[in-house]
């Protein structure tokens, strides 16, 4: 309980700078609309407020496109359709469904389809089409669409914070999945494998993430002007270890599932793989270390290096040799990551025995 309060807690962290600029923008969305534009009940202006900066990762700019799009479309369709056949269930039932087919047939955007279908029942149901209504409607979606867009801009979050709590999440898992493996094996515990294997495959929604992250910042650094160039340089570094660790944690449950098979059917692996598995988790951890500086990782090629270059037998056998194999391609993918050329990262294993 007290590490899942804990955990609570470091997110409310994070998500507060976007929980004060939803607060702060929504109520000038309004104010703006209400005051100096004179709509009678301006909520979309605050709404989209909200929509557009949220709490959590994605396309703000999309967000807004879609927004004031699905407004416009269920407004549109709204306005259209009951000021000629009047407000009921059927009569609503036939506006929600043409204004959702519409926006579906004009992008597949789930925040558009759903925006469209909303905004067509509030104007069946609580705000009867009127001369300019569906107008002003419009109007104040995009209204706070650019308020959302302001604040982002005037008071931006910290992307390196976004994208290296991601990143951390990724590195840490592939970490984590090496020295699970590694323990495996020294065990020679098929079950111990067999739960490696189901916690690495757990880990491709922590790279969906850090893909997310890194979107949601570079948006931020196009979108806000204040410091730039230093975000931009920090962003380099993660976006060039993205890819290399996607790849080696696929690899690394290519090598879980095969040590899972060797120790299921007692099978030879390498003595020497257990102790390269977890030195390789260590130049993981510090790789994730040494990412926020923004610099190259210097210190964690150095150590992959090290890894690379390592004494190791004979392999026998075909499970032992996808082992091995596995093990250098992971090798690899985490040179890439520290920003070497794929030719470096080969260059630095040692070459395989006929």
């Amino acid at each position: 309980m007290r590490l899942d309060l804990r955990g609570r807690m470091d997110r409310l962290g994070l998500m507060a700078p976007s929980i004060i600029q939803c607060a702060l923008a929504a109520a000038v969305a309004w104010l703006v609309a209400k005051d100096l534009l004179g709509h009678a009940r301006p909520f979309f202006a605050p709404i989209a407020v909200v929509l557009c900066i949220g709490v959590g990762l994605g396309a703000r700019l999309r967000r807004v496109a879609e927004l004031v799009v699905g407004v416009g479309l269920g407004v549109g369709v709204g306005d259209l359709l009951i000021s000629r056949i009047g407000s009921g269930p059927w009569q609503i039932a036939l506006v929600v469904a043409l204004a959702m087919v519409v926006a579906v047939l004009l992008d597949s955007g789930s925040l558009i389809v759903l925006q469209a279908g909303s905004s067509a029942v509030l104007v069946a149901t609580l705000l009867p089409p009127s001369g300019t209504g569906g107008l002003d409607r419009m109007v104040d979606a995009l209204l706070g669409g650019v308020l959302g867009i302001a604040a982002v801009a005037l008071m931006p979050p910290s992307t390196t914070t976004i994208v290296h709590r991601h990143a951390a999440a990724a590195l840490d898992a592939l970490a984590a999945a090496l020295d699970d493996t590694a323990e495996a094996l020294e065990k020679s515990d098929p079950d111990l494998a067999a739960a490696a294997l189901e916690e690495a495959r757990g880990t491709q929604k922590s790279v969906e993430l850090f893909a997310e992250a890194l979107q949601t910042s570079r948006e931020i650094t196009v979108i806000s002007p204040l410091g730039r160039r230093r975000r931009r340089e920090l962003l380099r570094r993660y976006e060039t270890a993205a890819t290399p660790v996607d790849h080696a944690l696929r690899n690394a449950r290519v090598l879980a599932r095969r040590a899972l098979v060797a120790l299921d059917q007692g099978l030879a692996v390498p003595d020497w793989l257990p102790g390269a598995l977890r030195a390789l988790a260590a130049a993981v951890r510090l790789l994730c270390d040494e990412l926020p500086s923004g610099r190259d990782a210097l210190e964690a090629r150095q150590a992959l290096v090290r890894v690379a270059a390592a004494p190791t037998g004979d392999s026998e056998g075909f499970t032992a040799g996808v082992l091995v194999a596995q093990f250098r391609s992971i090798v690899i993918d985490l040179l890439q990551a520290t920003g070497t050329t794929r030719e470096e990262a080969v260059a630095a294993l040692p070459p395989l025995a006929d």
